[in-house]
């Protein structure tokens, strides 16, 4: 946990430090302010001691020395409020650009994760470990310069011009602090572990009502609202139990406080009254006295929960900084050099990959794909052929072997130029809550509005987008969930169309189309597939009967590989078997 915490400050640093003179600004601002609020009492103690004098001295001379007291006073007060506004103004830039920061750097490292990372995260918690590390940065910095940095100065401050008048009273005050803060520190230790529970607790929370919204199809087609809704107040009941126990510690710690308070207050006057007894301590030193008390009290008891919730604050940061230190899976090499697409030969040597490094997917799985090739992949769910494409992408590393294009192992060139190369179809595309414009320009975002309508038209899309009211402006909603899977797959075969990378990947990327529409899309990929190195994956076998090869993968091997023809002559291939079950439906 130390680990982390002190992460947790680095990560702070190294977004602070790039704007050191509005942070000096700020501290040193604040840091004066403070100093001159200590210095404000000794003018009032001097104000307090003349009028007790009043009657052993001239009252013209009192009212103008009163004054003139009062004069000094206002102009502090002035200065107080100068230094304090120009610290406020300082911070809102400094704070929220620091945010801004964070937030930009937790969005370049969390893409930069791997699509395994992903598969294991809810997106709900990730965003909301994001926006808790910005909470956080808030926190933490209006902590330790708006409450702790004055701490620091005024009790330091006050302590001073205690022991130089009353030495005694202030060896009370300082061992009364030293045991307070003590006291209040090992009591945030104990307390940290509820609220690193409570925080997890509340992730879960999150993390189970994205989930239940995300899937919120799923929960009415199978009734199951009473059932999630069952699962997610266990969650919140769980989530309040350890609040409570986070909540009730506070009030505890609190009741301990006020009683420390209370007592020192008392022992302080018990002590002065006694040398007031004595004529060592004056009507103004009881002023005095009491104003650093007050202004001890309110530092203190702020300091208190204040540290408290710091740690709280650190611990829902701590989430997200273990993420930004987490190191991602899939690398680019320091050398890592573009790839160079010219003839765009695939091949796959000696492949092996299993997923957590212990269910193998693929194994010892060999394919040269010649340049221009059009290859089909078919087999049994769970054959690998998905699997194949995600490690052609670098979704992943591969366990053994290597994946060459022209020549080119894939782990040795950036992943951006990879992938600038490739173009894919899912069988489910995902698409931005962005226009249909925006969401097919996202092929190449710097195509005009004619090309990207020119794709469109080639995939088919103009047909239900011009019978949309907004047309080419209208929002998909999230994920695309306002279109039909049919339309959204158009919008992505428009979007590989507007690409035109030299390597083509459709997996499964007519499954969601009628045959009417199917048939007219086939003609769209015809062209889109001409010149180009293309995989095919497919359920569907009517879709790959023209391929110039058909490669049947099973428990991620190679088991047959030909043309159409040439694999329904094996009369006991998998390949024949998978035509059989089909073929009713086919005219070959």
């Amino acid at each position: 946990m130390k680990k982390i915490t002190k992460q947790t400050y680095i990560v702070f640093w190294q977004h602070v430090r790039r704007y050191k003179l509005q942070f000096w600004i700020i501290v040193a601002s604040i840091g004066t302010g403070s100093l001159v609020s200590i210095i404000i009492p000794l003018f009032y103690k001097r104000f307090f001691d003349l009028i007790a004098q009043a009657s052993t001295t001239g009252w013209n001379e009192t009212v103008i020395a009163l004054r003139h007291l009062i004069l000094i006073v206002l102009i502090l007060n002035g200065v107080l409020w100068a230094l304090y506004r120009l610290a406020s103004f300082v911070n809102n830039y400094f704070q929220p650009r620091v945010m801004s920061n964070i937030a930009n750097t937790c969005f370049d490292y969390l893409h930069q994760h791997s699509y395994g990372f992903f598969a294991n995260k809810f997106v709900g918690a990730l965003v909301r470990k994001v926006g808790r590390l910005e909470a956080a940065f808030e926190y933490i910095s209006d902590t330790l310069y708006w409450n702790l940095l004055q701490t620091v100065v005024r009790i330091t401050a006050s302590l001073v011009v205690i022991f130089i008048g009353y030495p005694v009273i202030g060896f009370i005050m300082l061992g009364w602090i030293f045991t307070y803060l003590i006291i209040n520190y090992l009591l945030a230790l104990k307390k940290l572990k509820y609220d690193e529970a409570s925080a997890k607790a509340d992730s879960r929370v999150t993390a189970y009502l994205a989930d239940t919204i995300t899937n919120n199809s799923n929960v009415k087609l199978f009734t199951a609202h009473n059932y999630e809704g069952h699962g997610f107040r266990q969650e919140t009941n769980e989530q309040f139990t350890l609040t409570k126990k986070s909540w009730d510690f506070d009030a505890k710690v609190e009741a301990v406080q006020f009683g420390f308070m209370i007592f020192l207050e008392f022992l302080v006057f018990y002590v002065a009254i006694g040398f007031w007894q004595k004529g060592v301590v004056s009507v103004g030193d009881f002023v005095l006295i009491q104003t650093y008390l007050i202004q001890m009290f309110d530092r203190l008891w702020d300091v208190g929960r204040t540290v408290r919730q710091l740690y709280r604050r650190l611990a829902d940061a701590e989430e997200m900084v273990e993420i930004l230190h987490t190191p991602h899976q899939v690398q680019d090499k320091p050398s890592a050099e573009e790839l160079a697409v010219s003839r765009g030969e695939l091949e796959f040597k000696n492949i092996r990959f299993a997923y957590t490094g212990v269910r193998e997917v693929v194994a010892n799985f060999n394919l040269t794909v010649s340049p221009g090739e059009k290859v089909g992949l078919v087999g049994p769910s769970g054959a690998g052929k998905t699997t194949l494409v995600a490690l052609l992408l670098r979704f992943y590393d591969l366990t053994s072997g290597s994946i060459l294009i022209d020549d080119q192992d894939i782990k040795n060139v950036t992943q951006d130029s990879l992938r600038r190369n490739i173009s894919f179809v899912p069988q489910d595309p995902i698409l931005f809550h962005r226009t249909l414009l925006d969401n097919i320009r996202y092929g190449r975002r710097d195509a005009t509005d004619d090309e990207v309508i020119g794709a469109a038209k080639l995939a088919h899309c103009d047909e239900f987008i011009n019978r949309l009211p907004d047309g080419y402006s209208t929002f998909v909603g999230e994920r695309g969930i306002k279109l039909s899977g049919g339309e959204r797959q158009r919008v992505a075969i428009a979007r590989a169309i507007l690409k035109n990378a030299p390597i083509l990947v459709l997996d499964e990327a007519t499954s969601s189309l009628d045959s009417n529409t199917e048939n007219l899309i086939q003609d769209a990929l015809i062209n889109l597939m001409k010149n180009k190195t293309t995989i095919v994956i497919a359920h569907r076998l009517s879709t790959i009967m023209k391929m110039d090869r058909i490669v049947v993968i099973n428990q991620g091997q190679v088991q047959e590989i030909g043309s159409h023809k040439q694999l329904l002559k094996k009369t006991k291939g998998l390949y024949k078997k998978l035509w059989d079950l089909q073929a009713g439906g086919f005219i070959a």
